[in-house]
């Protein structure tokens, strides 16, 4: 999974993109590229960050899907784990040496369940969020199978409106049953308020943020009563992990766009009223493209349509420009306005993506540059890994 690419082993152009040692010029497009030394200044800034301030940095490799980005981030970027969606997904990093997993989400299938349970054999501490006490006995069931042991997190419904308990009362159901089953063992909470990442007024997130802390405050001292005090409070995104931070309830920060850096995120503001991709965070991942026509004199076709990005969260912005516009796309083709007639054919664009995570779900490679030559080539690790 981290072996070199080389090129006898692959074709350019068929099997990856482009081989160690390529210009950008040479790379075959679309692709995903990674500007190295941005990626690491970002990589660092968190880490960085996550150590004065105490907190553990549990990254999200849902956001990349890649074994060597996360790896990176354990590096030089004090990261201590992964936090996964799915089980398949999970197994693809702990196979890959990621030694502490955190499924950020809830496990009911009886296979998954199993899947999950093996886990550990890994070697990876292995944590999983609940929010139904049914689900116990099915998890200390697979646990003690395999004879394995599973820890928890209590899943607290803390804004998001999707998975998750509101009341203290069931926290501390759920995790007492944990606490008591064989297999398992409780650990603590999982409360990331992912519907208000995305904000832009720096305000307006703060106020969602205040009243999730407010309640998972309320479940950390019913925990606390029950003598379940939990070991980890976890949660915390590239929009909110400065309130977490300073909360003094949270211990553990689940960040992923950060470290690339998308043009929805860009548009958030940070406290003094100024887009995060401005100062914040740098822009480190591209779908880099390739001007294929120009018929119309004030438009250009690129080769990078709706089957190379997610468009979910709008359209990709051509990065360092601001005389060309991409306007529209369908399967193979991305449409840019070009009044001034400047683009050429075969001519290498930079977009930054919409929304990085399902964009990078849909590439094999990571093509990874540093002045202006290709340093590393990175498998999209954990790619369609969805059960």
């Amino acid at each position: 999974m981290n072996k070199a690419v080389r090129p006898e082993d692959y074709d350019v152009g068929y099997d990856i993109p482009a081989s160690v040692g390529m210009t950008e010029e040479e790379i075959q497009t679309p692709c995903l590229v990674l500007d190295l030394d941005a990626l690491e200044r970002n990589i660092r800034k968190m880490g960085d960050y996550a150590r004065a301030h105490g907190m553990r940095l549990r990254v999200h490799g849902k956001m990349h899907k890649s074994v060597d980005v996360a790896r990176l981030q354990a590096r030089i970027g004090n990261s201590v784990g992964v936090c996964c969606q799915k089980v398949s997904e999970a197994e693809v990093f702990a196979r890959g040496g990621i030694d502490d997993i955190l499924v950020s989400n809830q496990v009911r299938d009886p296979l998954k369940i199993d899947r999950l349970a093996r886990l550990p054999r890994l070697g990876a501490r292995t944590i999983v969020c609940v929010d139904d006490v049914g689900n116990i006995a099915e998890l200390s069931a697979a646990a003690q199978k395999h004879g394995t042991e599973l820890e928890v997190f209590v899943e607290i419904d803390c804004g998001a409106g999707r998975c998750g308990v509101t009341d203290p009362g069931d926290v501390v159901a759920i995790a007492t049953a944990a606490d008591a089953a064989p297999g398992l063992s409780f650990t603590g909470i999982q409360a990331y308020q992912g519907a208000m990442q995305h904000i832009e007024s720096y305000a307006d997130r703060k106020a969602k943020l205040d009243v999730a802390i407010a309640m998972v405050a309320d479940a950390v001292a019913a925990l606390d009563a029950a003598g379940l005090a939990p070991e980890l409070v976890s949660g915390g995104g590239t929009g909110s992990y400065y309130f977490e931070a300073n909360s003094g309830v949270y211990n553990e920060l689940q960040c992923g766009s950060y470290a690339f850096m998308d043009a929805d995120y860009g548009r958030i503001q940070d406290k003094d009223g100024n887009r995060i991709d401005q100062g914040e965070w740098e822009n480190a991942l591209f779908i880099l493209t390739s001007v294929m026509s120009h018929a119309k004199p004030d438009k250009a076709i690129c080769d990078a349509g709706l089957k190379a990005q997610s468009v979910d969260s709008g359209l990709p912005v051509i990065f360092g420009r601001d005389d060309v516009e991409y306007v529209k796309c369908s399967d193979e083709h991305g449409v840019i306005a070009d009044p001034g007639g400047v683009l050429k054919i075969n001519e290498k664009l930079r977009l930054v993506p919409g929304h990085c995570d399902p964009t990078c779900n849909v590439h094999d490679w990571y093509v990874g540059l540093r002045k202006g030559k290709v340093e590393v080539l990175w498998p999209v690790s954990a790619r369609g890994k969805a059960y």
